[in-house]
């Protein structure tokens, strides 16, 4: 295979990024085709960029293009697994946008489509290509810090912007990374008990509609070790994304809002700008996810991030939404969710 033929799904927010990292970043890939439902959204992308590409307003008649080596999911988080399912019974390759699903019964579907036709599917978690929680997933996986204790990972969006969003979004769009974040740093572990204690504090006249934007998840894991995972919505001071492993030999930080390592100091005190976008401050990890994915096709070797890895993130954000609903702790065994 010289370069991979690209499909793009959704030339949204999301969308428009990685059809862009393919088109420019990444020189093994050509975006091939754009496809979004919304009438003239994928020719305005495609001319945006300068290309002459294949649109298309159906998205399964993208996936039937016998020339379409692979999808890139970035449509609504609730058609994900639909998607993913009909590019994989056309025989495509999948990268797909966080979550995979939002149900076990459509991860589960999504996992035996993609192991029927034999297809490559990778999820975007984009932190696991961060350097940062890269370098410390090695480390503990190394035995530098002894054996993971506390983890602690964290989202902060800089604005809330639309408080519209469909519910629950902060357990299985925001949170799942993190949810990921926690598997990835404390490799092997899987969670027995998760509590969740969550409500709208930056919007709370929209709470009533279902917002939820600040919480906070206690995970305790099979092999001992404690987490936390929190979000909100609103982060004056910029896009917030951090974590820490503290391990029975020493600690790991990773994450950082600085837009750089210079420091100013003037009469005012001491500061320094931060960033306020999410493709800015994981810019590289985006792209090298993309990377990463391509290579694998190409090379039929295994994705980095599977299937089974985001279904193991979503059942932690499922046992959020119940013990939210239940107000209790709920105990996770044998992929069954049980209230305390």
């Amino acid at each position: 295979m010289s370069q991979l033929k690209v499909g793009l799904l959704g030339a949204g927010r999301m969308g428009a990024f990685h059809g862009e990292s393919i088109a420019k970043r990444i020189p093994d890939a050509i975006l091939y085709a754009v496809a979004d439902p919304f009438p003239g959204a994928a020719e305005k992308f495609a001319n945006e960029l300068g290309l002459n590409i294949k649109t298309y307003t159906d998205p399964l008649e993208m996936m039937q293009d016998p020339n379409v080596d692979a999808v890139i999911i970035a449509s609504p988080a609730r058609t994900h697994a639909s998607n993913v399912i009909a590019a994989a019974k056309n025989g495509k390759a999948v990268f797909c946008e966080k979550p995979m699903a939002i149900t076990l019964e459509e991860a589960d579907e999504v996992l035996q489509v993609v192991k029927e036709m034999k297809v490559p599917l990778q999820v975007g978690f984009n932190r696991r290509f961060s350097k940062g929680f890269k370098d410390a997933h090695e480390e503990i996986v190394a035995g530098k810090i002894g054996t993971p204790q506390l983890l602690r990972s964290l989202t902060r969006d800089p604005e809330l912007g639309n408080p519209n969003k469909p519910e629950w979004t902060i357990f299985l769009e925001t949170l799942i990374h993190d949810f990921d974040t926690l598997l990835y740093l404390n490799p092997n572990a899987k969670p027995v008990e998760v509590f969740v204690m969550a409500d709208a504090l930056v919007a709370p006249e929209f709470k009533d509609k279902g917002l939820l934007d600040t919480a906070v998840v206690s995970i305790r894991f099979d092999n001992g070790a404690i987490a936390v995972a929190e979000a909100n919505f609103q982060a004056v001071y910029g896009y917030d994304v951090r974590g820490e492993v503290f391990g029975s030999e020493g600690m790991l930080q990773v994450g950082s809002i600085r837009e750089s390592s210079m420091t100013r100091y003037t009469k005012e005190g001491a500061s320094y700008n931060t960033l306020r976008y999410d493709q800015d401050l994981l810019f590289d990890a985006y792209v090298d996810e993309l990377k990463d994915f391509v290579d694998a096709v190409k090379n039929n070797k295994p994705t980095s991030v599977t299937g089974e890895d985001a279904r193991s993130a979503l059942l932690i954000a499922l046992a959020c939404i119940e013990s939210y609903k239940e107000k209790k702790s709920v105990k996770v065994e044998n992929d069954v969710l049980m209230t305390v």
